[in-house]
């Protein structure tokens, strides 16, 4: 069964935490779960979650700063988000709902009317943010939306534009189910890579099926571009069979014949403010293709043998 999204509960009550990853997963979600309000920041940023459920009162700070510090950061500001919380006073309502929550729920509560809230708010927030229901990246008018904003920065800024390569044949191969998993992997793995070696402000999105964006503030992002190509031709073998990452290639029928196909690579091209200077958002964004489509043509440094953006 294809997953209907990652939920991180927040919740030092051990009981809770195993009611409720028992209950979401029964039901066709993936949960990971946290006590600690900066367990549960650190695991928020490394990988997109579709929904948290928050309790108010944990060990190491409220609900309402982890809410705050949520709201505040590129990646998890469209996350939604349900209180739990064992208070029932108007004012704490009020203040989770000022800094963004989407819901809240008092303890005790019925777990099947939670799972109710939570279908519904993943749904709204799909629909309303603009969210891709796979990723769980903003897309569309948001990324846009992001990329005027960045163009008032003062601060340097390299806009990364990924694509993956043959990821059409490996979808003929395998099917949707798995090339949905595949797009789940990949903004895994950005977001892992990005809060390990880019900064808390770096931006990722997904215009759309086999495109990824990312805005980074890093002070080296050559480094950054380069830890995700090597981890995506890393990993991404996981997802084929043994025969064919064994032999290099996939057989994708046609009328023809047979048409082998590589493995899949994550191209990327980038472009940033250290050398440009842009009058607008399309020119961002095509510069980025721009380079990305002349490494995959193959321009070389001669000195170092491999392909490299001409940032």
């Amino acid at each position: 069964m294809a997953s209907k999204g990652r939920i991180l509960v927040v919740d030092d009550d051990v009981d809770i935490q195993f009611m409720l990853q028992f209950y979401f997963s029964g039901v066709g979600y993936e949960v990971e779960t946290a006590d600690h309000g900066k367990d549960a920041i650190a695991l928020a940023r490394r990988q997109p979650h579709s929904l948290i459920i928050l309790d108010i009162m944990l060990p190491d700070m409220d609900g309402f700063e982890i809410c705050r510090e949520l709201r505040m950061n590129n990646r998890t500001k469209y996350i939604p988000i349900i209180f739990l919380t064992q208070r029932d006073e108007r004012s704490d309502r009020l203040s989770g709902l000022e800094l963004g929550a989407d819901d809240y729920v008092t303890k005790p509560f019925d777990v099947d009317e939670l799972g109710l809230r939570v279908g519904n708010a993943i749904q709204s927030a799909n629909q309303i943010a603009e969210i891709d229901p796979r990723s769980k990246l903003p897309t569309g008018r948001l990324i846009e939306d992001y990329l005027r904003g960045l163009m008032r920065e003062t601060r340097q800024w390299t806009y990364v534009d990924g694509k993956i390569m043959n990821f059409d044949a490996f979808a003929d191969v395998y099917g949707f189910v798995a090339a949905d998993e595949l797009i789940r992997f990949t903004a895994m793995l950005l977001a892992d890579v990005v809060e390990r070696y880019g900064t808390t402000d770096d931006y990722i999105g997904h215009p759309g099926r086999d495109n990824f964006v990312i805005v980074t503030h890093a002070a080296d992002p050559r480094r950054l571009q380069d830890e995700i190509e090597a981890k995506f031709a890393k990993e991404v073998k996981q997802h084929y069979s043994f025969i064919d990452r064994e032999r290099g290639y996939v057989t994708v029928p046609e009328t023809n014949g047979d048409r082998r196909v590589d493995l899949m690579t994550l191209a990327l091209g980038a472009v940033g403010t250290q050398t440009h200077r842009f009058a607008d958002i399309r020119e961002i964004t095509e510069l980025a293709a721009e380079d990305r489509r002349r490494r995959i043509q193959g321009i070389v440094e001669p000195e170092a043998g491999r392909f490299r953006s001409t940032w």
